[in-house]
């Protein structure tokens, strides 16, 4: 019977419904469209996407903040009564929002076990039973005070229990988390930031809302690393309107022994194997010819792409052609798209701090009016309390007699003349502490509890009390979990194609540079053979030093830039020749002159850096070797004090510094700690007087000083002891020019 009924179904027609296209959509269309808007794809102002949500919010109710890990199979179970979509889904939510997976800046959850890599597409992650889970520390910004009506609570999707509409979050998690989605009719793609920097911005501009952004969030942050290629109209456009894009490369170091390159930060937009993958189709079809090899050696210790150059081959030109052709540099386009009180709305940063600070604001007087009306509660309770301890035998006297117990409460009242609120508080007190003792200690508490309450109003009467209170819980999240940014940023760079270049004939060179920036490049044998060095009226000698025709150049000068060059780019010249101006030949701006030219080599060792106010700054030579084919890099060393002097050390040495009271203080270089940023103000060495400076630095070696032992100090900075005549050797020293 049940066969023939199926039959004569299947051969039932099919009814047509014919409506106009406009009722389908506002019936079937429609729904679903705000369904995904609404309820998956866009993240609100605390950062999070409903899914996000439900998930950190199961975990705190599981106690997982401050207990041990749990399976996560246990949290995904759990979150079946927040989150209805299926087991799959909640953990896929839970992987991405692991320490692990490493795909935010901010991890929000510290795990345990195989959570595959954000960075890799074929690293997959284990199954839920073999992994462990717990809230990171961090998650106590996100639930302090949520039991304090600081936020709204709504019914879940079956009405079992209560669920938060949003996340009190003290810091602009909305900045911080990296977000994708993808909606009906629109998306949403927000980068994060380094999470000191918004706090740092959020309370400049709280203070100011007509800061500069850039001065305190200079550019995004990513998990990943890799460099941002810095276009200042780019990003202002980003910040102004929330849309645009840029560029982000990969970061790599070339192994000179082994030649070959190590990619150790990719782009957070491409994976190992897409990369992987555009390397081989380039290699077969015979684009990268000066590659033999590319391996993927990501191992426990993080990331890394290693390529086998051929012998000969430029890393610099392979990098460059890399970054051109493959996913290695690659755009983030980003579309600060969010739900702003149920409403999608692109904004850009300014707007996005306006609405969080706006949020945050409403958030803080929630809170602090719920514990306003706790303390008045508990002083409303005490001061009942109070009124029975002249006659506490009579309060006890009341309830004894009381036949029936609905009537001690009203005696209570009658009898002391308070409410029925204080009466059952008092009615509740175990027999043991109906004592003095007792009721002493806890009316005590009164005066307390008035302070407390009136500091409460204060603060809910004042903005700026409000505001004060933002400020220092973003100081706190800030001090306690920041980081260094992972993502460095490139303000100067060149992405103009490599150009195929001729054979450059190398051979010995010697190189010597006046004071007046004349620049003179000879062979050992027309220096022989050309006998005196001509200089200009007034000119002499500065520099000289024996080189490679193909050797690197830096050029250092009085503006805080620094010239790279090839020296076959000069052409050889006689000791006969004023030789090149270098002002003129490298295009210097008005008034900017050579102080210093260094020969980097393989860019060993270290460039110190010698300041009129006594500072002296040790940088790594590493710091101005450049990835592209720059000519000129600002910011060269601090422009904080007029340079003295600048010196290229392969090794530590012992070095003479002098001033212009005549005083000598001896030092090893050794006793100053390396930095790789160029513009370090670096550390005192020689404390000068107001009136006086450093005005010459030479090796100890060549200051000659006889008596050593008097200009050494154990501790810097020293103020160096003067220089007696005895002391003074047949050396280079002269007094006159101290």
């Amino acid at each position: 019977m049940a066969k023939k009924d199926s039959k004569k179904s299947e051969n039932k027609p099919v009814q047509v419904v014919q409506q106009p296209i406009t009722r389908t959509l506002e019936v079937n269309f429609m729904p679903y469209a705000m369904s995904v808007i609404m309820s998956r794809a866009i993240p609100e102002i605390d950062g999070f996407k409903p899914s996000h949500r439900k998930l950190l919010y199961t975990m705190y109710k599981m106690g997982l903040l401050t207990g041990n890990r749990t399976k996560s199979a246990n949290v995904v179970g759990q979150c079946m009564k927040l989150n209805p979509h299926g087991e799959s889904a909640i953990y896929e939510t839970l992987v991405r929002l692991s320490r692990g997976h490493e795909a935010l800046l901010v991890p929000f959850v510290d795990s345990k076990g195989n959570f595959g890599k954000f960075y890799s597409r074929d690293m997959a992650y284990a199954a839920s039973r073999y992994t462990e889970v717990k809230l990171a520390p961090i998650c106590q910004e996100l639930f302090r005070d949520i039991d304090c009506d600081c936020v709204d609570f709504v019914d879940n999707y079956d009405s079992t229990t209560r669920e938060p509409v949003l996340l009190p979050a003290t810091f602009p998690n909305l900045l911080v988390s990296a977000n994708q989605g993808i909606a009906v009719g629109m998306a949403s793609n927000i980068c994060g930031f380094n999470l000191t920097e918004v706090c740092k911005t959020t309370i400049a501009y709280i203070k100011n809302p007509n800061c500069d952004l850039f001065e305190t969030l200079p550019a995004p942050d990513f998990s990943t690393g890799g460099e941002i290629l810095f276009e200042k109209e780019a990003f202002e456009e980003i910040y102004r309107t929330g849309k645009g894009s840029f560029r982000i490369r990969a970061r790599w170091r070339y192994d000179k022994k082994e030649n070959l390159i190590e990619i150790y930060e990719i782009p957070y937009t491409t994976t190992i194997e897409a990369i992987m993958d555009k390397v081989a189709e380039l290699i077969k079809s015979g684009n990268l010819r000066d590659i033999t090899d590319m391996r993927d050696e990501t191992d426990l210790k993080g990331l890394k792409l290693t390529v086998s150059l051929k012998r000969g081959a430029d890393p610099e030109k392979v990098m460059q052609n890399l970054f051109r052709l493959t996913p290695l540099m690659d755009t983030y386009s980003c579309n600060f798209n969010l739900l702003i009180a149920g409403t999608p709305r692109q904004m850009g940063i300014a707007e996005i701090l306006d609405e969080w600070i706006a949020w945050r604001y409403e958030c803080v007087r929630r809170r602090t009016y719920y514990q306003l009306q706790q303390k008045r509660s508990k002083l409303h309770l005490l001061k009942g309390l109070s009124k029975i301890l002249l006659d506490i035998d009579r309060a006890i006297r009341i309830i004894r007699e009381t036949e029936e117990e609905d009537e001690v409460v009203p005696n209570l009242m009658i009898g002391f003349q308070i409410d029925r609120e204080q009466a059952e508080f008092i009615a509740e007190i175990k027999l043991r502490n109906i004592n003095k003792q007792y009721i002493l200690r806890r009316i005590e508490e009164t005066g307390e509890l008035e302070k407390e309450i009136a500091s409460l109003e204060d603060v809910l009467k004042s903005r700026d009390k409000v505001m004060d209170i933002i400020i220092k819980e973003l100081e706190a999240v800030s001090k306690k979990y920041g980081e260094p940014r992972r993502t460095g940023i490139v303000y100067d760079f060149d992405l103009t194609p490599p150009q195929a270049e001729e054979k450059i004939d190398d051979y010995q060179v010697n190189v010597f540079l006046s004071k007046e920036g004349y620049f003179k490049k000879i062979t050992p044998l027309s220096l022989r053979m050309g006998g005196e060095q001509r200089f200009k009226e007034n000119d002499e000698l500065s520099q000289s030093a024996e080189a490679s025709n193909a050797d690197e150049i830096i050029f250092f000068t009085n503006k805080q830039q620094a010239y790279k060059c090839r020296l076959y780019e000069f052409e050889d010249s006689k000791a006969s020749v004023l030789g090149d101006y270098l002002p003129a030949k490298l295009g210097m701006d008005e008034g900017e002159s050579v102080i210093y030219m260094c020969l980097p080599g393989d860019y060993s060792g270290y460039l110190l850096f010698f300041f009129e106010n006594g500072k002296v700054a040790k940088v790594n030579i590493n710091a101005y070797q450049t990835k592209s084919n720059r000519k000129r890099l600002t910011g060269a060393y601090s422009d904080k004090s007029p340079v003295v002097a600048i010196r290229h050390i392969r090794e530590d040495e012992e070095l003479a510094i002098f001033s212009s009271d005549t005083r000598v203080l001896l030092f090893n270089t050794a006793s100053l700690t390396p930095k790789d940023t160029r513009t370090t103000i670096g550390v005192s060495v020689m404390s000068v007087k107001s009136k006086h400076r450093v005005v010459k630095v030479m090796s100890a070696d060549e200051a000659g000083i006889v008596n050593r032992q008097r200009y050494r100090t154990r501790t810097l900075p020293a103020a160096g002891s003067f220089l007696k005549p005895e002391d003074i050797g047949e050396t280079q020293i002269n007094m006159e020019e101290i």
